[in-house]
């Protein structure tokens, strides 16, 4: 089920565990955000942050089968190694889980698949906003 860049599963447990929620603009501290709001970016994926942390040179591994346990909505989350087994890092630049979610949340807007779909996203949230105000008035 999880896939990895190396293809060795050994020590995936001890791997530092990513969930998109917690760098999702959208929600709040108390719903699993970590980082600023100003520095999250909108909806991630699972997939899009294992892109990510690929881009990275990081070792890391999706388990798209798990969910988040405040919300068994959102389903998937990353597994990511900072370390070596020596103690070195893969990359200095990220020293800490913070650090890691900082980074990754900076290249996701950037994300391939996000820029082209961006343009009808944009179109279709003006849609919704406006048939939920019909729905109260209704009520």
């Amino acid at each position: 089920m999880s896939r990895n860049m190396d293809g060795d599963i050994q020590n995936i447990k001890k791997w530092i565990v990513f969930y998109p929620i917690y760098i999702n603009s959208k929600k709040t501290i108390a719903e699993g955000r970590r980082i600023n709001v100003s520095k999250a970016c909108e909806n991630p994926t699972y997939a899009e942050i294992y892109d990510c942390c690929s881009h990275l040179k990081l070792p890391c591994a999706i388990e798209s089968e798990k969910s988040y346990p405040r919300d068994f909505m959102q389903r998937g989350r990353v597994r990511v190694q900072l370390k070596r087994e020596d103690g070195s890092l893969y990359n200095p630049a990220i020293s800490s889980r913070k650090q890691l979610m900082l980074h990754v949340a900076e290249l996701v807007p950037r994300h391939p698949g996000r820029t082209k779909k961006q343009e009808p996203a944009s179109a279709s949230t003006a849609g919704p906003s406006k048939s939920g105000k019909g729905g109260k008035k209704k009520r």
